[in-house]
């Protein structure tokens, strides 16, 4: 009864509150989508596992290091796994396909990324191709690649065209894996480097290890970087979150300036609607008037306004959280290339109903403080 009394009342004056409403929806639409845009920048840390630990140059990610380290970064104590690689940096036909490729040594990458999931047949045919290839099933749908597919890829960082046959697409376990992946033997381009740039053979971009336990990650990292120090290439080991962090901190500016924008948006919303709530408290001052003669406390009658302020901020909120999406579903087709991973999180969903109960409340609680406390008589002379 209460709630249908406080619908009615809110939709006295259907234009204004329509407004109000569609001003809630385009706020909440606004901040869902840029908390969203924020949590596709953070995708790859949110991904990151706690017992996988990076091993790079200490001087810069662009310096090698020699493969003869496998053996002893292996040899450390709580380290289960060693696999290696490089980043590839190659397009297909075109400089604008650009998507994350890397040589690795597959069969053990893949035992460190249980989040790939690749069926046993093509699994075994990637392992058993040397030029073949293992690609994400976004990565593919974007090019319409298919399994048995010979693609060319246009090296940059390695010069030349590089031949690759898909052997295997694979699925992300869960909507935190990334799918826009392509992976192929590091073999293949060590062999290559031999014949044509000898200099550049038997060299790795980066180690990838995996630990027994994640609360050996900090003492088995200093222990791996202990191994080379003072050496000719020296080694920095951190957690892939503390990696994939030194990427994303590098846009630490936009992402910044994304968050203050997304808190203006809603002080704007609030104003509008704390706006439109003094302005329906004082058109019915004579209404809260007859109420208090009636009998109605004047905490009742804060209530029933708060209420009404709650009612347009929550419609307005449910209505852009509805809209959220399919707009996600829309930025997710449009710049998949850009952010493979782009979904609207429980944190954004719970956020955005927060907000839009806060708002209300806020909006609200001003004008209801004021009608509460106006005395009858003071009430009625302000309508007269």
């Amino acid at each position: 009864m209460l709630l249908k009394i406080l619908f009615r009342n809110a939709f006295r004056h259907p234009l204004r509150t329509a407004l109000t409403i569609c001003g809630m929806v385009v706020a909440v639409l606004a901040f869902g989508s840029l908390r969203t845009v924020i949590d596709a920048w953070y995708a790859g840390v949110a991904a990151s596992s706690s017992t996988r630990l990076v091993t790079r140059n200490a001087i810069s990610l662009i310096f090698p290091l020699p493969l003869s380290y496998e053996s002893r970064i292996a040899g450390v104590e709580g380290v289960k796994t060693v696999s290696y690689g490089n980043w590839f940096g190659a397009y297909y036909v075109d400089q604008k396909n650009f998507f994350g490729n890397f040589a690795v040594q597959a069969e053990s990458y893949l035992k460190l990324y249980p989040e790939f999931v690749v069926p046993q047949a093509q699994k075994r045919a990637f392992l058993r191709d040397r030029k073949g290839a293992l690609v994400g099933k976004k990565l593919a749908d974007r090019f319409g690649w298919k399994v048995g597919q010979t693609v060319v890829l246009i090296g940059t960082i390695y010069p030349g065209n590089w031949e690759f046959t898909i052997r295997g697409i694979y699925h992300g376990r869960d909507q935190t894996a990334d799918e826009t992946n392509f992976l192929f033997h590091w073999d293949y381009l060590n062999e290559t480097m031999k014949r044509t740039t000898p200099s550049r053979a038997d060299q790795v971009g980066f180690y990838m290890v995996g630990v027994k336990r994640p609360e050996d990650a900090a003492r088995v990292a200093q222990d791996i970087d202990a191994l080379f120090a003072n050496s000719s290439a020296e080694t920095l080991t951190e957690t892939e979150k503390a990696f994939q962090l030194g990427f994303v901190s590098m846009s630490e500016a936009i992402i910044t300036a994304i968050r203050l924008v997304s808190v203006i948006i809603i002080v704007i919303i609030l104003v509008v609607c704390a706006n439109t709530m003094a302005m329906s408290v004082r058109e019915r001052s004579a209404e809260w008037a007859v109420f208090k003669t009636l009998g109605f406390s004047g905490a009742t009658v804060a209530l029933v306004i708060v209420g009404e302020s709650l009612v347009i901020s929550c419609v307005g909120g449910g209505i852009g959280l509805a809209l959220t999406f399919p707009l996600a579903d829309f930025f997710r087709s449009a710049l998949g290339q850009y952010f493979p991973i782009f979904n609207v999180s429980e944190t954004t969903i719970l956020l955005d109903a927060g907000l839009s109960a806060a708002v209300g409340f806020l909006a609200g609680i001003f004008p209801a403080v004021s009608a509460a406390r106006i005395p009858v008589a003071h009430a009625l002379r302000r309508v007269g």
